[in-house]
């Protein structure tokens, strides 16, 4: 039993070493299921795409499939406001226990999810209203994990404990990438795509009845109980924690000046990298898997080191100089992964660049929401069409008005079509001429249609997947540890919550839809990297100014 000392009423000891880290794994446990749900999702972007968007184009079904993993960020804040009030009022292990039950129902009801094939646009509408379940669910769970874990953390030792949660989501997703790999491995690829995909989500329901049942072994927080005790919990915890003015300044500071940066440097280095590996380098997704799973495995101690050197030296240092380190090396990193990944389309880029020259007001923006629009009505969204749906960067140059679009490559110069001189069968057969002048003419210039397995330098994939990864750690490691030291333990779990899923639910979880629709705007395939270059420069300036440091408070 937990001590109550005399002068503050607050827990004057934390329990046995034992106990401590039975706490920390039962807390682990538990959050790696969650997020090994939530990421599934992710892994399978590409092939839940084809199952449940096949109603329209490639490019847009993609986007789609991005913007609804997006939709399980997007409500996020909202279930971290619903949740949070929820664990501070009547505790962190009951409010967790919830959340994961929501969680594991919501995923397992993806693996038995009809796709657009059998039961059309219904398919799309279940599965995203099954993602913002999720959501919700994340929203409350990560809070009520880490302050649980740091409430029982001795003093000196918060950013070391809560480290070890923050392995979580890596664990999470390397979890998911195991299950995969195998599955993928076992079934093979065509049957994977086809049903086999499904065996990730139908798993997950014994997983969730192992992880409730180590979660309801342990008590509520030490910190929870003695204020229950005393009668000091909030009885309004949303209003205190945002209608005063001196906590919501410090909410907004916290996603400002931390966790904004963590969050895009955490979804660039853990999933704009594996999508940009599979989509935009053409690597098969096995391969991407494998390395992807080698990177994260190397990676992951370092979340571990991180946080217990946020206890020696403080939590900003490191959160601003990962932020820092990510904005001056994306462009270099993800240009070298170009390089290793797909050597043939990183030298084809360099001898014969693409080049679309066109009037830009017959080029319009290659998304289309309603899957009606083919691109033909103008000679530049035909020759942009093409481009991307052959994965192909380019530059665009203004031609004078009316011009017919053009594509150079290198030396080679090709005209598109004019629809509007064209109708009927006409038009259909000289973009089909086009379509394979063009293909045969980037051929011989060397792009490829997909990465040469055997080309690929794989220590070198690796090595940049881990550096990426290493930023994510630096960032993401000491975090939690400086939130929960933020914020009073009467609206602790609150307070925390939302700007953690403000910043990791919206600017995070938005980055892979927005920067591949920058990428598809602009045709360049790095075009996406100033996304989260800007919002963590932004971050390194505000939290280097207002963010204070946390790693010596007093947090009962």
């Amino acid at each position: 039993m937990t001590d109550i000392s005399v002068a503050t009423g607050l827990p004057a000891a934390q329990g046995t070493t034992r106990n401590q880290w039975l706490v920390i794994g039962a807390s682990s446990v538990g959050t790696i299921f969650e997020w090994y749900d939530f990421y599934l999702y992710g892994l399978l972007a590409t092939v839940i795409g084809a199952q449940f968007f096949s109603g329209v184009n490639d490019v847009t079904g993609f986007i789609f499939a991005l913007a609804a993993f997006a939709a399980g960020f997007a409500v996020r804040p909202f279930g971290a406001l619903v949740f949070g009030r929820l664990g501070d009022l009547v505790g962190r292990k009951h409010t967790f226990l919830i959340t994961m039950s929501i969680m594991g129902g919501a995923t397992f009801a993806v693996g038995i999810l009809p796709s657009y094939a059998s039961i059309g646009v219904a398919a799309p509408v279940m599965l995203l209203a099954l993602r913002l379940l999720q959501g919700l669910a994340l929203g409350g769970e990560y809070g009520g994990a880490a302050i649980y874990v740091a409430e029982f953390a001795p003093a000196g030792k918060r950013g070391l404990f809560t480290s070890w949660i923050q392995t979580t989501a890596t664990l999470g997703l390397f979890a998911a990438l195991l299950v995969v790999i195998g599955t993928r491995t076992i079934l093979g690829e065509d049957a994977f795509k086809a049903w086999g995909w499904r065996l990730p989500f139908l798993v997950s329901v014994i997983l969730l009845a192992v992880s409730l049942w180590i979660r309801m072994q342990l008590s509520e927080s030490p910190v929870f109980l003695a204020m229950k005790t005393l009668g000091t919990t909030s009885k309004a915890p949303l209003k205190e924690a945002f209608g005063r003015w001196s906590n919501l300044k410090i909410v907004l500071i916290s996603l400002l000046g931390a966790v904004m940066g963590q969050a895009v440097v955490w979804y660039t280095g853990q999933f704009y990298a594996l999508f940009f590996l599979e989509r935009t380098l053409r690597v098969d997704g096995a391969t991407t898997n494998i390395l992807t799973a080698i990177a994260l495995a190397l990676a992951t101690p370092a979340f571990v080191l991180f946080g217990w050197l946020s206890d020696r030296i403080g939590r900003k240092p490191i959160i601003l100089a990962g932020c820092l380190l990510a904005m001056l090396t994306y462009f270099p990193l993800f240009g070298a992964l170009t390089r290793y990944a797909n050597p043939a389309l990183y030298a084809a880029q360099a001898a014969a660049p693409v080049t679309v020259i066109a009037d830009p007001r017959q080029c319009s923006f290659q998304f289309d929401p309603i899957g009606k629009n083919k691109f033909d009505s103008t000679s530049c969204d035909i020759a942009k069409s093409f481009l991307a749906k052959a994965g192909v960067s380019y530059q665009r140059v203004n031609a004078a008005p009316g011009a017919v679009a053009q594509i150079r490559s290198g030396t080679t110069l090709l005209t598109a079509p004019d629809p509007a001189t064209m109708s009927g069968k006409e038009r259909k057969a000289a973009i089909a001429a086009f379509q394979a002048s063009a293909k045969a003419t980037l051929s011989a210039a060397g792009y490829p249609d997909k990465a040469d397995p055997a080309a690929i330098n794989k220590p070198m994939v690796v090595l940049i997947l881990f550096l990426l990864v290493f930023y994510v750690t630096m960032v993401y490691g000491p975090i939690a540890a400086l939130l929960v030291e933020l914020f009073p333990a009467r609206i602790r779990y609150s307070a925390m919550s939302l700007p953690y899923h403000i910043g990791n639910g919206w600017f995070g979880g938005f980055l892979p839809t927005t920067a591949f629709a920058m990428v598809a705007a602009t045709g360049d395939i790095y075009y996406g990297l100033w996304y989260p270059i800007v919002v963590a420069g932004a971050t390194v300036v505000i939290g280097l100014f207002f963010l204070p440091e946390t790693f010596k408070r007093n947090i009962a």
